[in-house]
């Protein structure tokens, strides 16, 4: 029998505990969202045979369980907690890992961008196809990688994937001196040991989320078009360099009005909303030659 402790530690989403280990349980991250997929690990297993498991995380020196809305964390959580703690002492095998399998070359480097608030994550591979933001830990459920990063550090606020970077936005209780490398380094051993980000049904739902209906009935005058490609062309490669998206809203003639909406590293930023507002100002007043242009920068 080993000696381990583990101590039950509330999360920022009220449906998910982790149970902290005094101990390192495994190398890499793992996710299970049924019996099914958990065939790989015999502690994921036994713990979905409790009828109020809905997720099981396995990290490093921790478990992190999701739950049903058919109980309250308060009322089982010594239980189960007690239930992995004999496991884990008896030393029973957690994950079943194939010593054949190699990690896939990856790597990762961090870059500032102006809003204080936001690191961006640049890896030498693509992670998505197209742009993807959670602004909480329950919106990323379909994620696994999101999940576990809003699982794993609490600080974490929002999350931005774009191609191939991730952009983090974090609480103020945290320094990025202190937390930057460590995020670097989760961010690069999940994606050398090739667990899935987004699955392909989400990705699919996001690109068909791209071009609205609602979207294009106000899209389809010649200006709004102009406007589109203008964007498209001279202002999102400055914005997506510096972690953040610009997406062109609508366009109002009456009064010259653009309204934009920011994501990822722009969205929230102290001094993205004016100056990218006037950048966008000066760009379109030259291209359409149109001294009245308006923009508008929504926060989204």
């Amino acid at each position: 029998m080993i000696d381990i402790n583990l101590k039950v530690v509330p999360t920022t989403h009220p449906d998910i505990i982790k149970l902290e280990a005094t101990k390192a349980l495994v190398k890499g991250s793992y996710e299970y969202k049924n019996i099914d997929e958990a065939k790989g690990s015999p502690l994921a297993q036994e713990l979905f045979y409790l009828p109020f498991v809905k997720t099981v995380y396995i990290s490093s020196n921790f478990i992190a369980l999701k739950r049903f809305p058919i109980v309250e964390w308060k009322d089982v959580q010594e239980e189960v907690a007690a239930q992995v703690l004999q496991y884990l002492r008896n030393e029973r095998p957690i994950v079943n890992t194939d010593e054949g399998a190699k990690l896939q070359p990856v790597t990762v480097y961090t870059e500032s961008t102006p809003n204080p608030a936001v690191m961006k994550y640049v890896a030498s591979r693509v992670l998505v196809p197209c742009l993807i933001e959670y602004k909480n830990a329950e919106e990323a459920d379909e994620s696994p990688m999101a999940t576990a990063l809003f699982t794993k550090f609490p600080y974490i606020k929002e999350l931005f994937f774009d191609d191939n970077y991730l952009s983090i936005t974090k609480d103020d209780i945290a320094d990025w001196l202190e937390v930057a490398m460590e995020l670097r380094e989760f961010v690069r051993t999940y994606l050398a040991e090739g667990h899935i980000i987004i699955p392909k049904t989400a990705l699919q739902r996001h690109r068909d989320q791209v071009v609205k209906p609602a979207l294009k009935a106000r899209t389809n005058d010649a200006t709004s078009q102009q406007i589109i490609a203008i964007i498209e062309r001279d202002v999102k490669p400055a914005v997506a360099s510096d972690g953040g998206n610009i997406q062109f809203i609508a366009y109002t003639p009456e009064t010259h009005q653009v309204e934009v909406a920011l994501q990822g590293a722009c969205s929230g930023c102290p001094s993205s909303m004016q100056t990218l507002k006037k950048g966008i100002e000066v760009i379109l007043r030259d291209k359409l030659q149109n001294p009245y242009i308006d923009v508008v920068a929504l926060d989204n």
